[in-house]
């Protein structure tokens, strides 16, 4: 008889089970923001993938789910309980994968550094100093670090590259991002990825020439600006457009996500890819071997 919510909800606070012995070649991986949407995510696709193993959730103290079997949201009892100690949901994980918020992140990647596990951080709105800390972080662990984790958004990134190079002059370039209403950041990590991969294929610094707001009488369009357009509304998992506009035509390249499971599943991607890295910091060109085709 399967058995109901509310009662894989209590079997790990009962220790009515455990989670199972890893084999030799499985990940046990551990995932923050657990109860989240894309913590859920995450977890569903580690149950479906042969090779990885729920290690570890973590979530704040607050989350009712403390304490809960972290896949009782599928009718499943993986015997991993939601937890808010971090030692607790690192204790069995080799690879930690974080996209919950700034500070949260920066707490779970020093725990990760003393326990010995590895991250995944698809964390977005990370200030210049917290991504320098990521760097320092990254002497004496293996990390991932990416805005989108996406194959789609990141072979986009490619292509990004190659336009910019094609049409560096006589072009306008213009990125407009839409996300649902709940996101917090402005613009996304990914427009901003885009435009640091725009700017350097074409020799500018995106902090000299994003414009991120327009309003009023702004005067003519600097051709060596990359504007930015963000929009939130509904419940838009994620579309990304950029428009290089030129005289007599316009190229435009777009994204569109229409549920989190390529992010999920370019998580464990880079879960693959860390298997034999000791330390370093890595991002989804590394991951998908787009570094120098």
């Amino acid at each position: 008889m399967a058995k109901s919510p509310e009662t894989l909800k209590k079997v790990a606070v009962a220790g009515a089970t455990q989670p199972p012995p890893a084999a030799a070649s499985q990940h046990r991986i551990a995932v923050a923001g657990a109860s989240g949407r894309m913590g859920h995510m995450l977890i569903e696709a580690i149950r479906h993938a042969d090779d990885c193993l729920l290690a570890g959730a973590l979530d704040i103290a607050s989350s009712p789910s403390i304490g809960n079997d972290a896949a009782a949201f599928l009718g499943h009892a993986s015997g991993v309980p939601v937890s808010a100690d971090l030692r607790t949901g690192l204790a069995r994980a080799q690879v930690l994968i974080d996209f919950t918020r700034p500070d949260g992140t920066m707490a779970h990647l020093k725990a990760c550094r003393e326990l010995g596990v590895k991250a995944v951080i698809g964390t977005t709105g990370l200030s210049d100093a917290q991504k320098a800390q990521i760097a320092d972080l990254a002497r004496d662990m293996a990390i991932v670090m990416a805005p989108n984790m996406s194959v789609g958004v990141n072979v986009t990134l490619k292509l990004l590259e190659m336009a910019a190079q094609a049409l560096a002059t006589g072009y306008d370039i213009e990125i407009i991002e839409a996300h649902h209403r709940h996101k917090v950041d402005a613009p996304s990590g990914t427009a901003l990825k885009m435009g640091e991969v725009i700017a350097a294929a074409i020799g500018r610094d995106l902090k000299q020439c994003a414009v991120y707001a327009r309003e009023g009488i702004t005067g003519e369009r600097d051709p060596s600006t990359i504007g930015f357009s963000a929009i939130r509304g509904g419940d838009i998992v994620g579309d990304h457009t950029v428009l290089f506009a030129g005289t007599g035509e316009r190229i435009e390249i777009t994204h569109k996500s229409s549920n989190r499971t390529s992010y999920a599943q370019g998580a464990l991607r880079a879960v693959r890819f860390l298997a034999d890295k000791k330390t370093g910091l890595y991002d989804m060109f590394d991951v998908l071997n787009l570094r120098n085709s």
